[in-house]
Parts: structure tokens; C-alpha cells; sequence
């Protein structure tokens, strides 16, 4: 469904990416693993289109994306919840989640879309007035994922949703990332949370200085001596 393909991404003259490819099925939880500064959320800004990669392909279903306008990337089914959440603190929970809708007409499958959200997250439901910026930090996270959800994707791009929660919220959110792929959604997740991203992958990556050094099934992964010691902290 998306591929990547022998990616090179820039900050000036830093090399963030270095030849990075990779693909996900329909279907699919695909885990980014890696430390800080291993360029994680590069890929994924890089996927989106709010960084441009000098070098290399990316497609969704067969369509080339480098060239497209992040804005009309949304269209064409990726959508992403960002580091950080990034919602807009002013607006309420309702309005946070209309613009994830921006770039739709079809007010059928928008209010079909948005009953779904509040069925995953029954939290942004009782707190549907409410304004994001006086949500808790797991509500904002779930806001985050919600909008993203609103552009109804083929792929969502998830980038560290269990940042700076509790150890319990952490395993909430995770097992909302389950529910969502049962549910038919394909997820590339970006996390440093090794260990909860192995678990709930199909497959998986190890990015390291901007170079894929491992990858396969997400289990064997989780017994590999070189990411148990490397990320598991076994």
C-alpha cells in the first residue's frame, strides 16, 4: 500500500535520511523503531510531504507522492498524528475533529466518521464542548488520533502516541492502535516505547542515524539480541 523506496532527506546540509525504504501492506501495523535523533519522525514528515526528500520514491497504491503538496497528500489517504499532538489548544474537542474533515464534502461519511471516533474514544465524546487545551494529557492524545482518523485514511501515520502519558494511559492507547487495525485501518507507527510497538506490530524497523539496520516480524524482533539490547533495556 505505501512504499518507501531508497529515501534521501535533508536539513541543509545534515543528512537526516540515508537511503531509507521501506513498505506497508493493507492490513498492516508497521513499527519505526529507534533512539533519539535516529530519524523517525523525519520519515514520517518526510512520508507526509512537510519535508521534501532530494532523492527517492514514495507511493501510495501505486501513486507518486514526492511532489505532492502535503495538504493534497491528506486527500490522496495519509494522514498522520503528529509528535507532540499539535491540536489546537483554542478550539473545542468538536472543532479540533471538523478540521481533521477539512479536506472533505461528503457530510454523510463525515458524520459516520466522527460517531466512529466517539465510539473508540468515548472520553472525546463526554468532552465534545470542551476545549482541547484543558483536556488532560491521554484525552489530547486521543483528540490527536481522532483528527487524524477524520480524513478517513488509507494509511495513519502515528508518531509517538504514548509520549509523556502514564504507564496505564500508555497501555490504553495501545490497545486502542489494536482495536483500530482490527477494525481494517493500516498504521505505520513511529515509537519509542520498543517494547509495546513490537507487541502490537506485524512487522517492524530499526532505524538507526537515519539507516535501516534491521528489519522483519515484529515477534522476532522482540527476541533479537541486538534490539533487546540495544531498546529493549534487557
Amino acid at each position: 500500500m505505501l512504499q518507501v523506496k531508497d529515501v534521501h532527506t535533508y536539513y541543509g546540509n545534515i543528512h537526516a535520511l540515508k537511503g531509507i525504504s521501506l513498505n506497508v501492506n493493507q492490513g498492516e501495523v508497521v513499527t519505526l523503531i529507534g533512539s533519539n535523533g535516529a530519524g523517525k519522525t523525519t520519515t514520517l514528515r518526510t512520508i507526509q510531504g512537510l519535508l521534501r526528500p532530494r532523492t527517492g520514491s514514495i507511493t501510495l497504491n501505486g501513486e507518486e507522492l514526492t511532489q505532492v503538496p502535503a495538504h493534497l497528500i491528506t486527500t490522496k489517504g495519509l494522514s498522520q498524528s503528529p509528535e507532540g499532538r499539535l491540536i489546537f489548544t483554542r478550539m473545542t474537542v468538536l472543532e479540533n475533529l471538523e478540521m481533521g474533515a477539512f479536506a472533505r464534502s461528503d457530510k454523510d461519511g463525515i458524520q459516520r466518521d466522527l460517531e466512529r471516533v466517539f465510539t473508540t474514544f468515548p472520553r472525546l465524546k463526554e468532552r465534545v464542548k470542551q476545549r482541547a487545551g484543558t483536556l488532560s494529557g491521554g484525552e489530547q492524545q486521543m483528540l490527536a488520533m481522532g483528527r487524524a482518523l477524520m480524513s478517513n485514511p488509507k494509511v495513519l501515520l502515528l508518531d509517538e502516541p504514548s509520549m509523556g502519558l502514564a504507564p496505564i494511559l500508555v497501555e490504553q492507547i495501545f490497545d486502542i492502535i489494536r482495536e483500530l487495525n482490527q477494525q481494517g485501518t493500516t498504521i505505520l507507527l513511529v515509537e519509542q516505547n520498543a517494547q509495546a510497538a513490537l507487541q502490537v506490530a506485524h512487522r517492524a524497523y530499526v532505524l538507526e542515524t537515519g539507516k535501516i539496520t534491521i528489519s522483519g516480524d515484529a515477534k522476532e524482533l522482540l527476541e533479537d539480541p541486538r534490539v533487546i539490547e540495544a531498546y529493549l533495556g534487557l
